[in-house]
């Protein structure tokens, strides 16, 4: 187990969307009973199928905005992680209260109910939206943080509740700032709008933005797969970091994954229009255009990805060709 500490029960809220789906089967498969909390507003309990079958997964539906009856599902819990969250950076920028409640007064929630029912461990899934248009490329952790979308900034803020949390009370932190995480079972982001795109009219596709918008995409295994091996040194006692970077060491063009997509799906002569939405070419107001983290931090410790940031555009494409409707 290399020294890993079993516990008995761990939190995953949002644990019925896509990348808690993932991290669900990976701590049953590791040994730990869970419980996910989730308000299903863009999960689903099919996404926990396999998990379910154990019989070591409890679901409870909940609203973490509201404080309510599932705080007690806290009590007797050693780690939560929190991965609920409203992830649609675009429409962060039209409805901001939507992001402010689901993402902000949540995880605030969260922290509270974590710290009366002497939860151990938080690990938080932030965002390298927190950056904002980075000065710096590849982005180290210690570049100043400068949102400039309403979900950036309520992750930036979650990150700063609970790192005071963790002054305050001794809660152990760490907060993920995830890339482009993509893979099965995902169904929002630029891979998923091109494929329904091309599914309803495979003679043309539309690109938001100048499609020159370069980014960082990284497996949902990997991102996993880091989160985990980070989670093993917070429990161990081995990590003093409270931030890292979790992402790809490569990026991608838009106009690169509208290619992949169109090359995976066999179509041939699609007409692509870029329709850029901000002076400078973006998809929206508060995309950030350039995105790469620096992982070194994490690499460091031992972790690097399997997958490249085109691989995991590829096996996503595959992915959504077998199961998406």
């Amino acid at each position: 187990m290399n020294g890993r500490i079993i516990v008995s029960r761990v939190i995953v809220t949002g644990g019925a969307g896509f990348i808690g789906s993932h991290l669900v089967d990976r701590l049953v498969r590791d040994g730990y009973e869970v419980t996910v909390l989730d308000n299903f507003s863009s999960g689903d309990v099919s996404n926990l199928k396999e998990s379910l079958s154990t019989g070591r997964v409890n679901v409870v539906k909940a609203d973490l905005k509201y404080w309510g009856d599932w705080v007690s599902e806290f009590k007797g819990a050693y780690a939560v992680f929190h991965l609920a969250a409203n992830p649609e950076v675009r429409v962060s920028s039209v409805e901001p209260r939507s992001h402010f409640d689901n993402n902000l007064v949540a995880t605030f929630n969260v922290a509270e109910a974590a710290r009366v029912s002497d939860v151990k461990y938080i690990v938080f899934a932030s965002s390298s939206t927190v950056y904002g248009d980075a000065k710096v490329l590849p982005t180290p952790e210690d570049h100043p943080i400068i949102p400039i979308s309403v979900y950036g900034a309520t992750k930036a803020a979650g990150e700063i509740i609970l790192d005071t949390y963790s002054r305050l009370y001794g809660i152990r932190v760490v907060n993920l700032r995830y890339a482009n995480i993509v893979g099965p079972r995902s169904r929002h982001g630029v891979i998923y709008d091109f494929y329904i795109k091309l599914t309803r009219n495979p003679r043309e596709l539309e690109v938001l933005g100048d499609g020159s918008q370069r980014k960082s995409y990284l497996y949902v295994d990997d991102a996993v797969d880091a989160s985990l091996f980070l989670f093993n040194k917070l429990i161990n006692g081995s990590l003093q970091e409270q931030a890292f970077n979790v992402g790809n060491k490569d990026w991608v063009t838009v106009m690169d994954i509208a290619r992949i997509v169109i090359e995976e799906l066999g179509l041939r002569n699609v007409n692509i229009v870029t329709r850029a939405m901000t002076p400078d070419g973006r998809g929206w107001l508060g995309d950030v255009k350039y995105m790469l983290l620096d992982v070194d931090k994490l690499s460091k410790l031992g972790w690097s990805p399997r997958y490249s940031s085109a691989d995991a555009v590829r096996l996503t494409i595959r992915w959504l060709k077998g199961n998406a409707p």
